[in-house]
């Protein structure tokens, strides 16, 4: 008897659209269960060398919540290619200016380094307030646990 191995045809991947309110949420939870929706583990047609994740929004990053002292200390890098051109900015501030760099980040450490995990990334879209644009795609709301 030979057993086949199934996998998803790309037209038979259905994406859903999620909208998550991270307001109050603990940042490395809620990024974490974001790349699991972004991947597909969620799905029982998960295959890890396929694309076969939903789309998620959102809203609210700016109050997300830390633990510890970590408002001051975890500092986020940026280098301008010229030398001594290493800019440092610490969450607090990241959160003040770019609120939404902060969630993006978050996730995008959390995916695969490669073609497929920038094409995951592409499915988040994150947004500082409590209003997105998405509101023709019926994004249905996702209850996160932590």
């Amino acid at each position: 008897m030979r057993i086949k191995t199934w996998t998803p045809k790309e037209a038979e991947i259905e994406r859903q659209w999620w909208v998550v309110d991270a307001d109050g949420q603990t940042l490395g939870r809620l990024a974490s269960q974001i790349a699991h929706i972004l991947k597909g583990k969620h799905k029982p047609s998960y295959a890890p060398h396929m694309d076969v994740g939903d789309f998620v929004i959102v809203i609210n990053c700016e109050k997300i919540h830390v633990t510890g002292n970590r408002m001051n200390d975890k500092m986020y890098y940026r280098h301008s290619g010229y030398p001594g051109g290493l800019r440092e900015t610490s969450l607090r501030d990241q959160l003040a200016r770019f609120p939404e760099r902060v969630i993006e980040l978050a996730v995008k450490g959390m995916l695969p380094k490669n073609r497929l995990g920038r094409q995951m990334y592409r499915k988040l879209k994150v947004y500082a307030g409590p209003n997105h644009p998405h509101e023709a795609q019926q994004p249905e709301k996702l209850e996160l646990e932590g």
